[in-house]
């Protein structure tokens, strides 16, 4: 086994003379020298490939009235919930009392038969770049019915990538749900909850097993640097290594993290952002208040950075499933500190790098069920 990074010389050269991306100038690796407003910068930093063809999803109005007939209790009486599958986005966002109260929801979940929304969004940016660079192992982790293991295993077959889920606990005795869906598509170790614990450390195990003495580990954040700096000197279709080579057939095996929660990650989240901000859609002058369960909060983060950066007046809150809000807190500096630096935004006067924090974290109303998984 080989533990290779892709930091080449010419990535630490362009890393030292701040010149973060070649997105940003079709004739250089730097930033342009006419500075970018952060709408301009956001659209070159999504400019590039997707697992997704179109960021497109379908919007749903919930509209609450009184109940005639079939009714579930609320807290104000009998209510009844009429689903809209095809609302207008025109003034009666700006309305206030003259209908009944009503919410939208981004049907995220409608985007895969197979992969949960959100799933599809976080590996959005990251599918496209494993194929560029010719993985062909992907090892991740999640629980016993982990809709990221699910999604992974799906994404990667349908892509002629074979991924290594570890779920923690032991199998069921019934397959069924996600798990089901990851036994299917990808391959299952069933890690007990004493190893699971240090995930790092089974990952990487793990993904030395993969390797044997032939492969390589690529370091997933290397991987993206190196595609940003690689971007504009390659075609979008050709398959790189990670020297840059147009063809080779060792075995490449990356480590994704338990949910998705990486940088990278951020950029499929943004590109919903950019989407639903469209002037027919939610638009950019309306106050729009975005609620999110969060379980690794990098989709929170994401919608929050989208945000700030296309400066909506957004607000952003998350209702924390899995940690405590210092926990949350710390994920979200992470990855807004990994984002300013990868993308370039810590080059620049934005109000991206003035900003504490881009989520609002709620505890649950109710405890979470547990589930043995």
């Amino acid at each position: 086994m080989k533990q290779q990074g892709i930091s080449s010389i010419r990535t630490i050269n362009a890393m030292k003379t701040g010149l973060c991306s070649a997105q940003f100038s079709s004739h250089s690796q730097g930033l342009p020298k006419v500075k970018l407003n952060g709408e301009e910068l956001m659209s070159k930093v999504l400019n590039r490939r997707w697992m997704l063809h179109v960021p497109d999803t379908e919007i749903h109005q919930i509209k609450l009235s009184p109940s005639q007939g079939r009714h579930r209790e609320g807290p104000s009486g009998n209510l009844s919930f009429l689903n809209n599958t095809k609302p207008y986005f025109g003034d009666e966002l700006k309305e206030k009392g003259s209908e009944d109260p009503f919410f939208y929801v981004v049907r995220d979940d409608l985007l895969h038969p197979l992969v949960n929304g959100n799933k599809a969004r976080k590996l959005d940016a990251l599918l496209p770049v494993l194929v560029d660079y010719s993985v062909t192992d992907v090892v991740t982790c999640g629980g016993c019915q982990s809709a990221h293991a699910a999604a992974v295993a799906v994404s990667c077959a349908e892509r002629g990538l074979k991924s290594h889920l570890l779920l923690r606990g032991e199998q069921p005795e019934i397959l069924t749900g996600y798990n089901l869906i990851s036994t299917i598509y990808g391959d299952i170790t069933y890690v007990p909850r004493s190893i699971y614990s240090r995930r790092m450390n089974m990952l990487k195990t793990h993904a030395d097993l993969v390797a044997s003495n032939t492969g390589h580990i690529l370091c997933c954040n290397d991987i993206l640097e190196s595609s940003l700096s690689d971007q504009s000197s390659t075609s979008s279709s050709g398959h790189i290594d990670a020297h840059g080579n147009t063809e080779n057939h060792s075995r490449k095996i990356i480590i994704i993290n338990e949910g998705a929660g990486d940088v990278v990650a951020l950029l499929g989240v943004i590109r919903l952002v950019q989407y639903l901000c469209q002037s027919h859609l939610l638009g950019k002058e309306r106050q729009i208040k975005l609620v999110v369960d969060a379980g690794t909060g990098t989709t929170a983060v994401g919608l929050g950075i989208g945000a700030q950066c296309l400066g909506l007046p957004w607000e952003v809150t998350a209702v924390m499933l899995a940690d405590t809000i210092d926990a949350y807190r710390q994920q979200e500096q992470k990855l807004i500190s990994d984002f300013r630096t990868r993308f370039g935004f810590h080059l620049t006067d934005h109000c991206l790098n003035e900003v504490d924090g881009v989520v609002h974290w709620v505890g649950r109303c109710h405890q979470r069920k547990c589930v043995m998984c």
